[in-house]
């Protein structure tokens, strides 16, 4: 596979990439291992991580990164994306797009000739998870038979780690209203890999079902961009989620909190959870760096 869309596509490679962050985070590469090379990135929705993560690698890899925006590319102004990718491929090494919609990512990967990684769309966010298990490799020293539970929305974060979970042998668990389960496609593919590493997959709105023995606690905020039209209705779905200490409680001892920002304190978690002594979240925003520069290696090297 040339292009990461989905963390499907890494399954066989995930440890390697985990393997080759650490190297890169410690210093153990060569030294500007793609200069020369030029990575189009291309937002179609706001960012701070995504953007700056892939800008800052590129160019600590020794390569350069091109910021374009919706209102850059005449892809705002109705040319079609197989046109965009066929272009943008004669000029760049590889495409980095977050999108609002997965199906625009799948057909500029169709006519692309270059690397094509997905940044974030509504149904995934490969790079931030595999930020984040980095983070939980790091903190843990181990993978296999770790928990995780997420709690909340069933978005595209949890899409994401819901596949990468059961690919490194950990179980993992989603506390959500009965409304807001993740992708039902997703979930098969989930419980497929999970059958075959013995591990499991649970999806539940009993939050003490989900979180008993668990690891890590992860949420997210409950009004992703797109949805604010349902942000009445959601924050009132999901205040029973919140993960607060009481929450916190129901996982182990040394469990840890995982959020891949922005937060909104006082919604989805509680500041003495997200800035007290069980949160990670700064080691998990500063992973997003190391676990780009390895995706970018490995793509582009």
């Amino acid at each position: 596979m040339k292009d990461l869309l989905s963390v499907c596509d890494i399954q066989g490679e995930v440890e390697y990439i985990l393997e080759l962050a650490e190297k890169i985070k410690h210093g153990e590469i060569e030294d500007k291992p793609l200069e020369g090379k030029t990575l189009a990135m291309i937002f179609q929705k706001s960012s701070t991580r995504t953007r700056v993560s892939f800008d800052v690698g590129m160019y600590q890899l020794g390569g350069r990164g091109i910021f374009l925006s919706s209102q850059d590319l005449q892809m705002g102004r109705g040319e079609p994306i197989s046109d965009t990718a066929k272009v943008l491929s004669r000029f760049v090494d590889g495409i980095m797009i977050r999108a609002t919609k997965h199906r625009d990512v799948e057909e500029l990967s169709k006519y692309a000739t270059v690397p094509v990684i997905s940044g974030l769309t509504d149904l995934e966010h490969p790079c931030q998870a595999l930020a984040d298990v980095l983070t939980i490799k790091e903190h843990f020293g181990d993978l296999k038979g770790r928990k995780l539970t997420f709690v909340g929305d069933g978005n595209n974060v949890c899409n994401s780690l819901l596949l990468i979970a059961p690919m490194l042998e950990m179980d993992m668990a989603v506390a959500c209203p009965k409304n807001y389960i993740p992708n039902k496609e997703i979930l098969k593919k989930a419980k497929k890999i999970a059958e075959k590493n013995n591990c499991e997959i649970i999806v539940t709105s009993d939050k003490q079902e989900a979180l008993k023995d668990t690891d890590i606690v992860y949420t997210d905020v409950w009004v992703s961009m797109g949805d604010e039209k349902e942000e009445l209705q959601r924050k009132k779905d999901f205040m029973p989620y919140q993960v607060n200490n009481e929450l916190m409680n129901l996982a182990n001892s040394n469990a840890i909190f995982m959020h891949c920002l922005p937060a909104i304190r006082g919604e989805e978690v509680t500041s003495d959870v997200i800035d007290g002594s069980q949160s990670v979240v700064f080691d998990q925003a500063e992973n997003r760096l190391h676990a780009q520069k390895a995706i970018l290696y490995y793509y582009l090297k």
